[in-house]
């Protein structure tokens, strides 16, 4: 692959994932009575804009790219509505928090949520298509093109260790005694109430800027243009792509992906919280969650190894046992560096499951179906399996909170919460472990053809 091409797709996924680390983690617990104060409705409709465009997208986005328009400028017009949208978003919060300000109305904050991921959600598709279109063998190239998302995910999250340090609190380096005990004050002095909340608000905009930029950038991206349907062809792609699902191997993988996607979600739900329960202070939860990211560079420079070695099934079964590990933890070990330490294994449920599915995709779905084919698992991944989570999740941590009767607080029973979805985690693995069995070569371009 040329160099150039090569170091255009890797800022492409840098962008493209610096733009969902840096809203997304901080959204957790922003919609409610700590900050913007909805109504749980309210809450609701926010939380279920990012899966319900995934569903959108399926049927309409990305049936768009692969027919009608190119992908990269796809990809510039949906990310320059999409920044446009998430800057709003952004100083609509930061209004609100300052010094006597009053809220603003919640149908602003809808309206350019549900405009941002309206755009946002099918460019996670349509940058898969345009790597894996100028990718000679996907399986040992994707990975370390990838693998830049991950970093850009990252960079997204760190900057807010010291952009949410109260630093009004931290001692001066001399009335510390030194660098180092001024860093550890530092680092450990996180700001609380409207001003952690207005410090927040920055993650929104930053994520703006971002999608700005990448919408720029677009147009030097590799020119991938549309596959009008051949003669005989289904004209919808995904209903193309969908036909797959007649393979009973695609059908498996298909119901594990939900499942999968789901305890995915899952971890994003009751990490926020569950950190600052277990003592790690507010500038560090968001940095916290990013560990399992660090671990993914790794995972993804090493994933055409991996696949080579152990092949999809067992690949995908490592990806789906690290969320069993993860929550088992959680569950059992309720300590600050346990908990921090295990997020490790983020970079081995990612990996091994998720982006080991895009290149399983990629390789057994028609080419001119290829966008509608990463949007049908993405449909699960990024649609399904988050409302699904919506629901689930915080209906039985509803059921495991208690009140204590010595303090009169709620408390929350992580123990055994948190062992529900390690345990679902096993049961998806199994079924990978018993039903798929992919064939060696590439199956027909029709199904059942």
């Amino acid at each position: 692959m040329n160099a150039a091409i090569r170091i255009n797709l890797s800022v492409m996924m840098f962008l493209q994932f610096f733009i969902w680390g840096a809203w997304l983690p901080p959204s957790f617990g922003f919609f409610g009575d700590g900050a913007l104060g909805f109504a749980p409705w309210q809450q609701m409709l926010l939380n279920i804009a990012f899966p319900v465009s995934a569903i959108v997208a399926m049927f309409f986005a990305n049936q768009f790219v692969d027919r009608n328009f190119a992908a990269e400028r796809f990809l510039a017009v949906s990310h320059l509505i999409g920044g446009l949208a998430m800057l709003g978003f952004g100083a609509a919060a930061w209004y609100g928090f300052r010094p006597g300000a009053d809220r603003l109305s919640f149908w602003i904050f809808f309206l350019c949520m549900a405009v941002h991921c309206l755009f946002y959600v099918p460019t996670i598709s349509v940058t898969n298509t345009i790597a894996f279109a100028n990718l000679k063998d996907a399986q040992k190239e994707f990975g370390p093109i990838r693998l830049w998302g991950t970093i850009g995910w990252i960079a997204a999250s760190w900057p807010f260790i010291f952009i949410l340090v109260d630093w009004a609190k931290v001692p001066s380096m001399k009335e510390a005694g030194g660098f180092v005990n001024w860093l550890g004050s530092a680092l450990g002095t996180g700001l609380q109430g409207d001003a952690l909340n207005q410090g927040k608000c920055w993650a929104f905009l930053v994520a703006g800027i971002a999608s700005l930029f990448l919408a720029g950038f677009s147009l030097v991206l590799p020119h991938t243009p549309p596959k009008p349907a051949k003669e005989g062809d289904n004209s919808l792609a995904w209903l193309e792509a969908m036909k797959f699902l007649a393979y009973p191997f695609m059908f498996v993988l298909f119901v594990v992906t939900f499942i999968d996607a789901t305890v995915h979600d899952g971890f994003f739900f009751y990490a926020f919280t569950y950190l600052g329960n277990v003592g790690v202070s507010s500038n560090w939860i968001q940095p916290a969650m990013s560990v399992g990211q660090i671990a993914e560079i790794a995972t993804m420079a090493f994933l055409g190894l991996v696949l080579k070695n152990l092949g999809w099934r067992y690949t995908m079964i490592l990806g789906v046992l690290g969320h069993a590990a993860r929550f088992a933890v959680f569950a059992l070990l309720p300590n600050p560096y346990c908990a921090v330490a295990v997020n490790v294994v983020h970079g081995i449920c990612y990996a091994f499951f998720f982006a080991t599915l895009y290149i399983f995709v990629d390789e057994f779905f028609p080419k001119d179906a290829r966008t509608s084919a990463q949007g049908l698992f993405n449909f699960l991944i990024l649609g399904m399996g988050p409302i699904a989570s919506r629901v689930v999740w915080p209906t039985l941590q509803d059921i495991f909170t208690v009140k204590n009767e010595a303090t009169g607080a709620s408390e929350i029973l992580y123990n055994p919460l948190l062992l529900i979805p390690s345990g679902i985690a096993i049961f998806a693995s199994v079924l990978l472990l018993l039903f798929f069995h992919p064939p060696k070569m590439v199956i027909p371009d029709k199904a059942g053809g």
